[in-house]
């Protein structure tokens, strides 16, 4: 069954012919959207130098969010660890816990979210905070606990306010960090499926209860790209896969318009490395994608999913968005009156 929250993940994606604030304040509007529909979070990614995507200053834009919203959760999905002195990420997000009590997540990686010569401008010891990044996470645990009052670094806000930390990951490596830990888990199958399945058995078989979480907890994130047809979401989707293909080639480039034959922007080498990037996408009509939704969750056993939507057309993103949520709704009203 389909019956779980689900969630959103959202870069601010710079679309073709709009500019950055334009970007950001659909990011804004979508919140607004998605709350209204039920969605439990509305997430944000880190990633630096890329045309398409303007969600670099996270905290920032997670702060511009929160103040649209009521009662969505609002979070990191995720902020680059390594690329940040804990401290200072404990007071960025104890400053919107404090403004915002019991609305905010922070989901941290180990990744750069950019290109080796732009992590390396944003911090140039970062391999050596790669190392770190158990030790720093439990740094990041104590700032935001009561007990660390009486100790000499103290984050202030941030000190109490208790912000639940999510591990996320694209292999096996973050599934050991997130099981050791005991804190929840976000497999990132929407562009990195390949240890999905190893990943999520490592941890919930080496999963050790902490303060914060009693049980295994996965959230995967999947795209969804929903439309009246599967031929008008195949023709939606074809801006997605101009997107994907950008990361193969290295072209980041802000989001194109749809393209009725993907065969005539890209090569068959382009085309099989963006549909195994794509793995987890599910594309289509309500009823197809309900299927297909509805096989990934029992497969995976998430507790909830995370969902991407990358449409040029902010309408047509809206209503994706819409028709997911009135899926959902669906599964949780059949099971009920059964």
């Amino acid at each position: 069954m389909i019956h779980i929250p689900y969630s959103v993940l959202d870069l601010a994606v710079v679309t073709e012919g709009d500019s950055i604030r334009e970007a950001i304040q659909t990011s804004r509007e979508l919140a607004v959207h998605i709350e209204k529909l039920g969605y439990t979070r509305f997430w944000m990614a880190e990633h630096h130098n890329m045309e398409n995507i303007a969600s670099s200053a996270t905290s920032i834009l997670l702060g511009y969010v929160a103040e649209a919203t009521k009662t969505i959760r609002v979070g990191s999905g995720g902020v680059m660890l390594p690329n940040h002195s804990p401290l200072v990420i404990a007071e960025q997000f104890g400053t919107l816990a404090t403004i915002y009590p019991n609305r905010i997540d922070l989901g941290l990686g180990r990744a750069p979210g950019t290109d080796q010569v732009t992590a390396n401008a944003i911090r140039e010891d970062r391999m050596r905070q790669v190392q770190k990044f158990p030790e720093n996470i439990k740094r990041l645990q104590n700032y935001f606990s009561s007990d660390n009052s009486r100790n000499k670094v103290r984050a202030i806000p941030g000190e109490g306010t208790e912000v639940p930390i999510w591990i996320l990951g694209s292999s096996t490596d973050s599934a050991h960090l997130a099981a050791k830990l005991g804190l929840p888990y976000v497999f990132a199958s929407h562009f990195a499926p390949q240890q999905m399945v190893p990943a999520l058995r490592i941890y919930r078989e080496q999963f050790e209860p902490s303060k914060q979480l009693d049980e295994p907890f996965v959230m995967p994130c999947v795209n969804i790209i929903l439309a009246d047809t599967d031929e008008q979401a195949e023709y939606l989707s074809t801006s997605m896969k101009q997107m994907m293909m950008g990361v193969v080639t290295g072209e980041r480039k802000p989001m194109p318009p749809p393209v009725d034959d993907m065969n005539t922007v890209w090569s068959i080498h382009q085309k099989m490395a963006v549909e195994q990037m794509l793995r987890y996408s599910f594309i289509g009509s309500p009823a197809t994608v309900k299927a297909e939704v509805k096989g990934f969750i029992e497969m995976t056993g998430a507790k909830e999913l995370m969902i991407a939507s990358y449409i040029y057309d902010k309408y047509e993103r809206f209503k994706s968005y819409k028709m997911f949520a009135d899926l959902m709704k669906e599964e949780i009203n059949a099971v009920s009156s059964e």
